[in-house]
């Protein structure tokens, strides 16, 4: 399944893209498979192929650097880069120190469950006793406790430890983050153990609204015209190609 983040009836309008001339990009490598270093120490990733996809649906020149995440955002606002496409969502607190694109990508929490399990249906009356492990500390953890009341949630401290506890058999179900688990699922960590079950979950009030491209603050135009390619690049399906290839296992 690949989602949809873009309303077909609410098409954005072209802006007059001739007034950009370049586009630099500002990424991070510690993200994989949305960000990280290829062999050479280029970035690369989701975020990076899609950077270039839009600057190719703009028709314009593109620069990409990569630098230390927390250094993201400043290094924007001291005009060392136009854009940061890195993963970063719009909080309350980003949005006093940049302006964003329309999300891109949504990360939803999912359920995995042994392959061999009968457990299909995880709603909350029919988790009842049902030994569910997640990340402690995280957005998983509270949403279980707030809304999964019946069931007995084991927290971990890592992630690796919550996917051994599923593989082990000391729990029947994990919940977490779907892109990561993912992932997990498509990679050889996971031996074809296991699959997602149910979902996806996506309150807002827990798992956010979305990632999107941040600009300086006032850049309307630039803004503008990330959201139409964005848009263009969903409606011509290039972005389902991108997405397929890095997620075969769709987090969704």
């Amino acid at each position: 399944m690949v989602p949809s983040f873009w309303d077909p009836r609410r098409r954005p309008e072209r802006p007059d893209l001739s007034r950009i001339q370049t586009i630099r990009f500002l990424t991070a490598l510690d993200y994989p498979p949305f960000d990280f270093a290829d062999p050479n120490g280029n970035p690369a990733g989701f975020n990076v192929d899609l950077a270039r996809l839009i600057c190719s649906e703009i028709k314009i020149n593109c620069t990409i650097q990569a630098r230390p995440f927390n250094t993201l955002l400043d290094a924007l606002n001291a005009d060392l880069g136009d854009a940061v496409i890195a993963s970063i969502a719009p909080t309350a607190q980003a949005r006093q120190r940049a302006d964003f694109s329309d999300p891109y990508y949504r990360t939803p929490a999912r359920f995995v469950a042994r392959r061999d399990s009968r457990i299909r249906d995880v709603l909350p009356e029919r988790l009842d006793g049902v030994k569910i492990a997640v990340i402690a500390g995280t957005t998983q953890e509270a949403y279980l406790r707030a809304l999964f009341t019946a069931a007995e949630v084991k927290a971990y401290p890592t992630a690796a430890a919550a996917r051994a506890a599923l593989k082990d058999k000391k729990v029947a179900l994990l919940f977490g983050d779907g892109t990561a688990l993912a992932f997990w699922l498509n990679g050889t960590d996971s031996g074809g153990c296991c699959a997602f079950r149910g979902g996806p979950f996506l309150d807002s009030r827990y798992f956010g609204e979305g990632v999107g491209i941040a600009v300086k603050r006032g850049n309307a135009l630039l803004r503008r015209a990330l959201n139409w390619a964005l848009f263009r690049l969903w409606e011509k399906g290039s972005y389902t190609d991108l997405w397929l290839r890095y997620f075969p296992i769709s987090p969704f």
